[in-house]
């Protein structure tokens, strides 16, 4: 196992848009997930959830082939994290949770940490039924569906059907939605919120939806009692707005805010905050700080602890998405020392050269990220790779533009690994086990 390096000493620059400059570096990573030889069985859309002390459940979407409507189910890979090394298990794949006749899309897990139940929410979608075809129908073919796991992954509930409950009369007016995808949040207040965007059907003409007139809005599902029971909160207005993730965030006179950013196709991210737990958002603003592709891409945002010494602020926000503005490549990760303002966003470090896509990130203890991602030589289809890194503010003589700014450390994967870990990472291993085998990272 390789030791602990600093990959990034200079990428950090000033707030102003992004530039990287110098050459890119590509960490070490490690493969979960592999398309199979010819573009046949595909993996994509990763979801990461760190599940304290020491463990990770990584899934994604099992497919026929790369396109949307070629979904199948979900498959899962479990980590232990042992210091600077996460050991995964094999793939299993959660064939049982389907409903009739759907494909099993969206992942989007949360950690409830007083009951220890993670909720694994996704959506249930007719078969060979596209997202387009739903647009163009103005009928919703997707089913809000969850499943609990009690033993961090183990074992999972059979699929509920959530859509009557948490949506309601409101689904008629859906031409589709979706949940995040990517991993949800648990709040201060207990409150669990699951990012989400809805299609909604603006205008009717003799009852026929018109498709120019339906357009996506992000919010998020949540539950206020432990998972028992669910509600939506209302849609972003404003702009359009559609896959999200949600973080929250200290914010000086406003207090705590949940901070949200989605993808929009203004060719940079969106923007809301709400001050009411995700109930309602104000009104999204454009962060330029952020760009998009063309044809734009999901990204990943989560909070934490911001370090000793930090003026003015309880919480820093770290971000992954494409740094590329016309097409997906180079994943970046991107620090902002001083959330909200979009002036606190520093120059990206590119955590993988060229093609790549969707991402997940995780937050552990102690300045820990994991974060997982799609990426390939020649197509971001091509395989969901994982990566462990460290974030520290002690930048030393090679510091960033911004004074004592932060430097990313990688934390390298077992080499050799070619994402085929044996077995017997977890055969018999219960969760006290884990816990005591978790090495802290110092």
């Amino acid at each position: 196992m390789a030791q602990a390096v600093t990959w990034l000493k200079r990428l950090w620059g000033s707030g102003e848009h992004p530039q990287p400059s110098g050459p890119l570096l590509s960490p070490p990573k490690e493969t979960l997930f592999r398309q199979e030889a010819g573009g046949g069985v595909t993996y994509r859309i990763p979801a990461l959830l760190h599940v304290p002390p020491a463990t990770f459940l990584a899934f994604a979407e099992k497919r026929s082939s790369a396109r949307d409507e070629d979904a199948e189910y979900l498959v899962l890979r479990r980590g232990l994290r042992r210091g600077q090394e996460v050991e995964w298990g094999p793939v299993e794949e959660l064939s049982g949770l389907v409903l009739p006749g759907r494909r099993t899309m969206n992942p989007c897990p949360v950690f409830e940490a007083s009951s220890g139940v993670v909720f694994l929410f996704c959506i249930c979608v007719e078969r060979r039924v596209t997202e387009r075809h739903q647009i163009l129908a103005g009928r919703s073919a997707a089913r809000l569906c969850c499943s609990t796991s009690r033993d961090r992954g183990r074992s999972w509930s059979a699929l509920q059907d959530l859509t009557d409950e948490a949506i309601g009369a409101d689904l008629p007016h859906w031409a589709t939605f979706a949940v995040g995808p990517g991993h949800g949040v648990q709040l201060a207040s207990g409150r669990l919120a699951v990012p989400a965007y809805a299609y909604y059907v603006h205008w009717r003409l003799c009852g026929v939806p018109l498709p120019c007139w339906t357009r996506p809005h992000s919010f998020i599902f949540y539950s206020d009692d432990s998972g028992r029971s669910w509600s939506k909160g209302s849609l972003l207005r404003g702009m359009e707005t559609g896959e999200c993730q949600v973080a929250e965030i200290g914010c000086g006179d406003q207090g705590t805010v949940l901070y949200c950013s989605a993808r929009t196709p203004c060719r940079c991210r969106a923007v809301a905050l709400s001050t009411d737990r995700g109930l309602r958002f104000g009104l999204p603003a454009r962060c330029p700080a952020l760009c998009e592709p063309l044809q734009g891409c999901q990204g990943s945002v989560v909070s934490f602890d911001a370090p000793d010494g930090a003026e003015n602020t309880q919480h820093w926000l770290l971000y992954s998405h494409p740094t590329d503005r016309w097409h997906r490549r180079d994943l970046g990760i991107y620090v902002n020392t001083a959330p909200p303002d979009e002036a606190g966003w520093r120059h990206p470090w590119v955590l993988q050269e060229g093609p790549c896509g969707y991402s997940d990130l995780a937050a552990c203890p102690k300045g820990v990220f994991g974060c997982l991602f799609e990426c390939g030589a020649t197509s971001a289809c091509e395989e969901i790779a994982f990566c462990l890194f460290a974030l520290s503010t002690d930048g030393g003589a090679d510091a960033p533009c911004h004074g004592n700014g932060p430097v990313l450390e990688v934390l390298s994967p077992r080499d050799g690994n070619d994402g085929e870990t044996s077995k017997e990472v977890f055969m018999g291993m219960t969760p006290q086990e884990e816990k005591r085998g978790l090495v802290d990272f110092n």
